[in-house]
């Protein structure tokens, strides 16, 4: 252990770590000014709240992403035991759950489109659960990006401190990405009607 702590020092990884936790900290008071907002307009007029069922399909996202979340504790728990063809399996299993939240995302938006509830819209409530939902897809993708590092470091004769730096740096992501799913969704349904 001291070896790697040698290393990880040697590499100069702790600034980048605190600049992921600088990033999470944006995104997270991002995601409450959104939150916020959306408080502020739908508090100011019963015809300003968000007057519709939010679709299933956001249950089954809240599903998929807790699952990708177990299945990314898995690789990183295998990385560090050196078990690198289990660190695989599950890093794939959880990039293919994170390609099913993004299309289930597409689904959903879909069916809110079918619901009449558009983007652009009178009640910017509405307006609010895409921008939300949207820019929660962003880091989606960019959880992708960091879990395809991940994983190609994985097949690699990385060093292992690298390859157990970057699944740090996928799963402090990734998890943040899961909570705040879980946060946006506990959210909007508690604020529906």
């Amino acid at each position: 252990m001291a070896q790697v702590h040698q290393n990880t020092d040697r590499l100069n990884l702790a600034p980048k770590k605190f600049n992921m936790w600088i990033f999470l900290f944006t995104s997270f008071m991002l995601f409450m000014a959104f939150t916020s907002g959306f408080i502020v307009y739908a508090g100011g007029s019963k015809s300003h709240q968000l007057n519709l069922q939010l679709p299933r399909i956001f249950l089954y996202n809240t599903l998929v992403i807790v699952a990708s979340s177990l299945t990314l504790f898995m690789a990183s728990r295998a990385a560090k035991r050196l078990q690198f063809e289990k660190q695989r399996l599950f890093l794939w299993a959880t990039i293919g759950l994170g390609v099913a939240f993004f299309v289930l995302q597409v689904f959903a938006w879909n069916e809110l489109i079918n619901m009449h509830a558009y983007l652009i819209n009178p009640n910017a409530s509405i307006s609010f659960v895409y921008i939300m939902t949207g820019v929660h897809l962003l880091h989606i993708l960019a959880g992708l990006v960091l879990l395809s590092i991940s994983l190609r470091k994985s097949y690699r004769s990385t060093p292992q401190v690298m390859n157990i730096f970057s699944m740090d740096m996928s799963s402090i992501f990734w998890h943040f990405v899961d909570i705040v799913w879980i946060y946006l969704y506990v959210f909007l349904l508690l604020n529906q009607h």
